[in-house]
């Protein structure tokens, strides 16, 4: 067949081209970002907890 007569009988696909493997290494949650965790993208509750996380880090040390 040509590659024409292919496209009639099939049609044309698009697509990702292959399964891609899973990367378990990503930040599904905005909770565990850095961002989020020192408190500095602006919320005031959230830098009041990243002052918490600090104290209970700098516990026993």
């Amino acid at each position: 067949m040509s590659d024409i007569e292919d496209i009639l009988m099939n049609g044309i696909q698009f697509g990702r081209g292959g399964e891609r493997p899973k990367q378990d290494d990503k930040v599904k949650t905005k909770a565990k970002k850095k961002k989020y965790i020192t408190g500095a993208h602006g919320s005031g509750s959230a830098r009041q907890k990243a002052k918490y996380r600090e104290q209970r880090a700098n516990r026993h040390k």
